[in-house]
């Protein structure tokens, strides 16, 4: 494939609450929970923080790291399922953010969690096809979860940018592929505050069957199996479905060890698997293949087969901060003041 990630930049908000002090709350087990979904903490979005200014923040890093003029993005697509309105785009407001206006094509994402991989399957095949010199897909999301629902232990903040183009390349895109099916996972209709989902359903037969199948379909197509791979990404709704799709599909855990981010920054969402990428990246050597299955409920999978090239050898990754340090640093803060932060506190009267 004539086209790879030329640059990236991801952004997590500072705010974190853990899953015992959300349990203390709602009367249960928090750090059972908590063990149980393999999260240990999430991020939280200030209250002047959205899925703009998280994709903006992670854009203008992919921008200053690959020194690229926004002038000569051809696309830039936002992948969210929280986008903060519901007719006016996200897209279009980053664009203008970064100085990528007006001469370009821009447009919001939404398959759940998926959003952000089919937005660089989109900038693979403007690229490729030479339509366009830059394309820019990101995954972003401030995720919601109902109060005292299971989703409030785990779903987050966060986001990543990729710059697709076909010069300077630090990871070739060899092959992409998808797996799609109408499974209804997880859903929130027009008006809804909150999303619902299917409880045990969601694992099998959403996640699992998909993901799975997609991965098999990756390896047939380029004549690959698990052992070939330095790294592997998987979509992680918690940090517990991640580890357990690996085994299942033969991979070790120093291969998932970087690509595993949910533990310590929650579920973002469309920024999940994509976080997960952009902290391989940070430490990916020439020559490294690498494996990315993303999810999204609803339901599909998408994946990806890279290979890292000399180009990251020498990619300046001065500006902006490495993912590792968003999983060991935030600021914790108590339930109420994520309740506040989150607008979960509904004042009464007309």
């Amino acid at each position: 494939m004539d086209a790879g990630i030329v640059s990236y930049g991801a952004y997590v908000p500072r705010y974190r609450i853990t899953p015992t002090e959300i349990g203390k709350v709602w009367g249960v087990d928090g750090a059972g929970m908590g063990i149980g979904l393999n999260v240990h903490r999430k991020s939280v979005p200030g209250p002047d923080e959205d899925t703009i200014t998280i994709s903006t923040e992670a854009l203008r890093v992919a921008l200053v790291r690959g020194a690229i003029d926004p002038q000569t993005i051809g696309a830039l697509y936002v992948g969210s399922e929280s986008h903060p309105y519901a007719v006016k785009p996200t897209a279009t407001v980053v664009a203008q953010a970064v100085g990528a206006t007006p001469y370009l094509t821009a447009a919001d994402f939404e398959f759940a969690c998926k959003a952000g991989t089919a937005a660089i399957q989109t900038c693979l095949g403007l690229v490729g096809a030479h339509m366009i010199q830059y394309g820019v897909a990101i995954g972003s999301d401030t995720s919601q979860g109902a109060p005292g629902d299971a989703l409030e232990y785990s779903a987050s903040a966060g986001g990543a940018a990729f710059v697709i183009g076909r010069e300077h390349i630090i990871a070739r895109v060899n092959h992409t592929v998808s797996y799609t099916t109408d499974t209804p996972d997880f859903w929130r209709r027009e008006g809804q505050r909150y999303p619902s989902h299917g409880g045990r359903f969601t694992g099998e037969p959403a996640f699992f069957r998909h993901v799975t199948e997609c991965a098999a379909h990756m390896f047939e197509t380029a004549g690959t199996s698990p052992k070939e791979y330095q790294h592997v990404v998987f979509h992680q709704p918690n940090g517990k479905f991640p580890q357990r799709v690996g085994k299942q599909l033969g991979f070790t855990d120093a291969q998932m060890k970087y690509g595993l981010v949910t533990p310590y920054i929650g579920n973002t969402y469309s920024g999940a698997a994509l976080i997960g990428l952009a902290n391989v990246l940070d430490v990916a050597k020439p020559g490294e293949r690498i494996l990315v299955v993303g999810y999204g409920s609803g339901a599909g999978s998408d994946a990806f087969d890279l290979v890292t090239t000399d180009e990251i050898a020498t990619y300046d990754r001065r500006f902006g901060v490495p993912v590792q340090e968003y999983l060991d640093h935030g600021v914790e803060i108590p339930y109420a003041v994520y309740a506040k932060f989150r607008g979960k506190i509904h004042m009464g009267g007309s």
